[in-house]
């Protein structure tokens, strides 16, 4: 297919896959999918280049969006919605524009991939403006819907991250910073759920993990920001408390119930801060719990009682 996107291409390799034993196409899919992650690495700059621009406008309250359609879409819908309980990423700053709307993470809606006005029209009922990022993910680069959504929200003055997997796409042309994912064919011409999805995945993982540690919502490796909505991650919230302020689970869980469940203050209460004074040293310190300690010294509790106003 002259001109089609590498993702459409078939794989000479492949040809025979539906005749292969069982262990053989599942050895081969597994190489698949080792290649696709390994393709991340000539993108590692373009990620890092892409953060570090989106962060500004996030610490200034601006508001991340994903764009996509089909499998892309569904992937980009998917690490958007995990943001909120791992990191506590408001929902009010979350926007998940999906070509045919909610009902197309689980179903085929048809032509939605292919209408440029409904992305435009997203675009202005979200209000998407100068302050915001969007991340636009489409395997072939030249998606609709997609793209018409990058163009709009750029020709509002937002941020815009391109991830494709084809050179030379769109996507990437229209993207302040093109992210490109050289995955290759697929083994199933066209099936881009396979490396195209996975190396989309991971991307779209160091974005937003990199972002949110840009943001403070991650300290020593740990998810201090994440919200205990269950048994297991209250035990989590006590484990962390008890392990990063150096007290016992009693301390830990005192500490927290006096903080809302919130395991950054609840560290700094468990160092000796009254609540109050928790929430002002994370408050100036831009919700970096590594800040705030630097702030208040090696005697958190010695500072608070002197009034020391960080």
């Amino acid at each position: 297919m002259p001109g089609a996107p590498a993702t459409e291409a078939g794989s000479r390799r492949h040809d025979r896959l539906d005749d292969w034993p069982v262990a053989e196409q599942v050895e081969s899919l597994w190489e698949g999918q080792l290649a696709a992650v390994a393709a991340i690495g000539p993108a590692l700059a373009a990620i890092a280049g892409a953060v570090e621009a989106a962060l500004p406008r996030l610490r200034d309250g601006g508001r991340l969006a994903y764009a996509g359609a089909g499998s892309s879409g569904r992937l980009a819908a998917q690490d958007g919605a995990e943001l909120e309980p791992t990191f506590d990423w408001p929902r009010d700053r979350l926007v998940l524009l999906v070509a045919g709307g909610p009902r197309a993470l689980v179903e085929a809606v048809e032509n939605a991939e292919d209408d440029a006005d409904a992305a435009i029209a997203e675009i202005v009922v979200a209000g998407i403006g100068p302050q915001d990022v969007l991340i636009g993910v489409a395997a072939s680069g030249g998606t609709t819907f997609t793209l018409a959504s990058v163009r709009e929200a750029g020709r509002r003055g937002a941020l815009t991250i391109g991830l494709a997997n084809s050179a030379g796409a769109p996507l990437l042309a229209a993207s302040a910073h093109p992210i490109l994912l050289a995955t290759g064919a697929e083994a199933i011409a066209g099936s881009t759920r396979m490396r195209a999805g996975t190396a989309q995945k991971v991307a779209l993982n160091l974005l937003s993990t990199a972002m949110m540690t840009g943001l403070g919502r991650v300290h020593a490796g740990r998810m201090v920001d994440m919200q205990a909505r269950n048994a297991k991650l209250r035990r989590r919230a006590v484990a962390m408390v008890a392990e990063l302020a150096g007290c016992d689970a009693e301390a830990a869980a005192a500490a927290l119930a006096a903080t809302g469940q919130r395991v950054k203050p609840a560290i700094l209460v468990a160092l000796g801060l009254p609540a109050e004074a928790a929430a002002a040293a994370l408050a100036a310190s831009g919700g970096s719990l590594r800040r705030a300690l630097a702030l208040l010294g090696p005697d958190p509790a010695k500072l608070a009682s002197a009034g020391c106003n960080p």
